[in-house]
């Protein structure tokens, strides 16, 4: 649940720093605009997590996740994922230890519950790097989501410092 939800906030970190032309911009017609992988998650997580897991009746549309160029608004595709993601993480949360081996049909797929979770999981991940790459394309930034990793300017003098001794 977590990792969706951080994933989620990165998206729409990304969606915050986009205008809506951006947002729907492609390169050619075999790729997929930020809006499309925005509508294709919440698709996905949808069909698999709150359908296919949950037992919601599933009313996903995949081909017009990919066909649209538009429609959704910035705020629109936000709630749309957070609205999901938030569905997810409350029937993920409901799982029982007994149910993960359980076995569900989702797209075709004959799956356990656990695997299920991972395939949106790794799915969500995907998509969200392809979202930060292609975010950092168009507006040049740096996305700040390491920042807290990053050496204070006293910590880099002290590794110096350090490795400098270390070399004698």
């Amino acid at each position: 649940m977590r990792r969706l939800e951080l994933s989620f906030s990165r998206i729409e970190a990304c969606l915050g720093k986009l205008g809506e032309e951006q947002v729907w911009a492609r390169g050619g017609e075999n790729e997929n605009a930020i809006g499309n992988l925005v509508l294709h998650l919440a698709g996905n997580v949808r069909q698999w997590i709150v359908a296919g897991v949950g037992g919601a009746p599933d009313t996903r549309e995949r081909d017009g996740e990919f066909s649209a160029h538009g429609g959704s608004s910035i705020p629109e595709l936000t709630e749309r994922l957070r609205g999901i993601v938030g569905e997810a993480a409350a029937v993920i949360g409901a799982v029982t230890r007994e149910r993960l081996a359980e076995r569900v049909v989702i797209q075709k797929y004959d799956v356990s519950i656990l695997e299920a979770i991972y395939h949106v999981v790794e799915h969500f991940s995907l998509h969200t790097g392809q979202i930060i790459f292609a975010t950092k394309m168009m507006t040049g930034s740096d996305m700040g989501f390491y920042a807290h990793l990053r050496s204070s300017g006293t910590d880099d003098r002290l590794l110096s410092s350090v490795n400098r001794r270390a070399l004698d």
